[in-house]
């Protein structure tokens, strides 16, 4: 961790305490971050709140006044700081919540918001014992399709796991549908299917 991460989980008047580890691992820059985020945010019992306030500030960087001032990258930190201190002082967030955006800033990395976001939204629903699953059809599924499906998918988890489904539409898929569920991955498209008789067809010739 680097030390900017690191100061997320520690204060300047007490010594650098041990990480809380998240129940899953994310790489990269925005998983460092987001697991500080996540140790800083546990140890003071705000997981939820710091999850809703990074939805908001997300939402808040993406309005272009203040966006065309913090993603300049010829604005100088300090200008990017009072802006995001400003836009963050009107919602009330949490020291956690402005202490992340603070280190972004100065270190300008607030291009990395929604990436770290992202990262602290799947530490988020392992922690729930969530397991996202993402179906991805050719028309929107209607409420009795959906139900059937959930039931289904119900059935590859195990106990205490819940379902976190996430309906996705592609009509370059042609009709039937695509799962991804954890780790598994599903393709009962119809544009599969025709790419698979092809294939066969070629093989056979």
């Amino acid at each position: 961790y680097s030390p900017q991460v690191r100061q997320l989980s520690t204060t300047a008047a007490r010594p650098v305490s041990k990480l809380v580890k998240p129940p899953i691992q994310v790489y990269g820059l925005e998983g460092r971050y987001a697991t500080a985020l996540y140790s800083a945010a546990s140890k003071q019992k705000k997981l939820e709140q710091v999850e809703k306030e990074l939805t908001r500030v997300w939402s808040l960087l993406k309005d272009p006044k203040l966006s065309s001032v913090v993603m300049n990258p010829h604005t100088k930190s300090s200008v990017k700081q009072k802006a995001v201190n400003d836009a963050l002082a009107r919602e009330k967030m949490s020291p956690i919540t402005v202490n992340l955006m603070n280190l972004l800033a100065e270190n300008g990395r607030l291009r990395y918001t929604p990436g770290i976001v992202s990262a602290f939204g799947k530490i988020m629903s392992a922690f729930r014992g969530e397991v996202v699953c993402t179906v991805t059809t050719a028309q929107p599924l209607d409420e009795a399709s959906l139900t059937e499906l959930r039931s289904a998918l119900n059935g590859f988890l195990a106990k205490g796991e819940v379902l976190k489904l996430e309906t996705k539409t592609d009509p370059s898929i042609l009709g039937g549908m695509i799962v991804n569920i954890g780790e598994k991955y599903v393709d009962m498209s119809t544009r599969s299917k025709i790419q698979k008789l092809t294939k066969i067809m070629r093989e056979t010739v």
